[in-house]
C-alpha cells in the first residue's frame, strides 16, 4: 500500500524548524519578516523540484500545484501556514504545510498521475500576531476581508503590511479571490488534550469553534495612590478585573464547549503609586455553537452597559472579529475515515477548539481536517510536541484522503 516516506517528512519539519529556532526549542517566525521569506523561499524550492508550478496571489498567499491529468478540474488542495507565534513551536501549521509537501513527493516519485490536479498552499499571516487579525490570508482569498484592508494593516512599528509583502518579494499578481476547489484537506496537530488522553492516532474533525475577538478600552482617571480615597477613585483597573471576572463567569455559565480569555492588559501609566487612568484589554470568546457564542456575546455587552451606567470609567468594547461556528464536508470527513481505516489507525471525531485557515475555505469548498496528537496538549509554546510516528499517521492519512478525492488516472 503506497504510504509517504515518514523519515524524509521528519527531515524537512526538523530543517524548517531551524529557521527561527529559539533557545528554548521552539520558532519565532513572525509574518512577513526576513524569517518568514527564508521559510517561504525553501517550501517553494522544495515543491519545485517536487515538480510543481508556483503562484501568488496579492496577499502572499503561496500556491504550488501540481498538474492532474485532466486540469480543467479543480484541484484537491491541502494545506496550512508557516508563521508562528513569538514563542511558538515546531509543527503548529507547519506540520500541515510539510505534510502537504511530503504527499507530493510520494506522488512524484511513485509516478502517480491523479485525475484532478494537487495544489499544496501556504496561507498568509494565520497567527494574527504581527497583524490582526488572525487567518488574514485565506480569509482575504475567500472574501471576508477586502485586498485593500488586508494590504493596509500595520504592525505595532507602523510597518504596512503591504510594504512588508513586496520586500521580502512575496507580492503577487494572482487576484485574491474565491478559488474553485475541489475538496480541501488541512493536517494539524490537535492543539489540546482530548486525542492524547483518549490514545488515538486520528482525530477526524467536525468542525470548528465559533468566535469572537473584542478590543475593550476602559478610561478612568490617574490620581495619587496615597491621598485619594477609596470612594472617590476611578481606578480603570478595578474594571478590568471586572471584566476578566465576568469573561470568566459567562464561559462557565456555557459549558460544557465554552471558553473565555483575557489574554492582553496594558495598564496606563503602569506605576506602582498611581491609580490607573486607563485600560487597554482583549477578550476572546469561542463556542461550537453560534446560539451559545451570540448569548456570550450578548452577557458581555450587558456588563459592560452596567458599569457604563455606573459612570465611574467609560468603557469601550469593539467587537472587531467573529466567524461563526464551521461544520466540515461530510465527504471529506469520510475521506479522512477511510483513509484512517487503510493503516488501522485509531481514531476520534473532534471539534476543533483554536481556528483554522480551513474553517475559512469551508465557505467556497467542501472542506475537512485531519488532527494528531500532541504532547500534553500544549500549543502556541516553545515545547510544543510530536513524535515521528503520529507525524507519519496524519500525513499518510492525507494523501490517501486526497487521493479519493482527486481520483486516480
Amino acid at each position: 500500500m503506497l504510504q509517504i516516506n515518514s523519515e524524509r517528512l521528519w527531515q524537512s519539519l526538523m530543517q524548517m524548524a531551524e529557521i527561527g529556532a529559539t533557545d528554548k526549542g521552539g520558532c519565532c517566525r513572525l509574518t512577513l519578516t526576513d524569517l518568514d521569506k527564508q521559510g517561504r523561499d525553501l517550501f517553494v524550492s522544495w515543491c519545485k523540484e517536487a515538480g510543481c508550478t508556483i503562484s501568488i496571489d496579492e496577499v502572499g498567499n503561496i500556491y504550488a500545484r501540481r498538474p492532474g491529468k485532466n486540469n480543467d478540474i479543480p484541484p484537491v488542495m491541502t494545506g496550512s501556514h508557516l508563521d508562528t507565534q513569538p514563542t511558538g513551536g515546531k509543527f503548529d501549521g507547519v506540520y500541515g504545510v510539510l505534510s502537504g509537501v511530503e504527499v507530493l513527493r510520494t506522488l512524484q516519485e511513485n509516478k502517480i498521475e491523479t485525475e484532478a490536479p494537487i495544489e499544496v498552499c501556504v496561507w498568509t499571516n494565520e497567527e494574527g500576531t504581527r497583524f490582526a487579525p488572525a487567518m488574514m490570508g485565506s480569509g482575504t482569498m475567500v472574501g471576508k476581508f477586502t485586498v485593500e484592508e488586508t494590504l493596509n494593516k500595520v504592525d505595532v512599528d507602523g510597518l504596512r503590511f503591504g510594504d512588508e509583502l513586496k520586500r521580502i518579494g512575496y507580492a503577487g499578481d494572482v487576484k485574491a479571490a474565491p478559488r474553485k476547489i475541489k475538496a480541501f484537506f488541512e493536517t494539524h496537530i490537535e492543539q489540546g488534550p482530548y486525542m492524547e488522553s483518549e490514545k488515538k492516532q486520528i482525530g477526524i474533525v467536525r468542525g470548528g469553534q465559533g468566535q469572537r475577538w473584542y478590543d475593550v478600552k476602559i478610561t478612568g482617571r490617574e490620581s495619587h495612590a496615597g491621598p485619594t480615597p477609596m470612594h472617590l477613585r476611578k481606578d480603570a483597573m478595578v474594571y478590568a478585573a471586572k471584566i476578566t471576572s465576568a469573561v470568566n463567569e459567562i464561559a462557565n455559565a456555557h459549558l460544557p464547549f465554552a471558553c473565555g480569555t483575557v489574554g492582553y492588559l496594558k495598564v496606563f501609566p503602569n506605576s506602582r503609586n498611581t491609580i490607573p487612568g486607563r485600560v487597554d484589554m482583549t477578550i476572546d470568546f469561542r463556542h461550537p455553537e453560534n446560539e451559545k457564542l451570540s448569548s456570550m456575546d450578548e452577557a458581555i455587552k450587558k456588563i459592560v452597559t452596567e458599569i457604563n451606567d455606573e459612570g465611574a470609567v467609560e468603557v469601550e468594547l469593539n467587537d472587531f472579529w467573529h466567524y461563526p461556528a464551521v461544520h466540515f464536508a461530510k465527504e471529506c470527513q469520510d475521506a479522512v475515515r477511510e483513509g484512517a481505516a487503510k493503516f488501522n489507525y485509531s481514531t476520534m471525531e473532534i471539534v476543533s477548539g483554536a481556528a483554522h485557515d480551513a474553517c475559512y475555505i469551508a465557505d467556497i469548498a467542501p472542506t475537512g481536517m485531519i488532527f494528531i496528537p500532541c504532547e500534553n496538549g500544549i500549543s502556541h509554546n516553545e515545547v510544543e510536541n510530536i513524535e515521528p510516528e503520529q507525524a507519519e499517521a496524519g500525513c499518510n492519512v492525507l494523501l490517501h484522503a486526497m487521493i479519493s478525492r482527486a481520483g486516480l488516472a
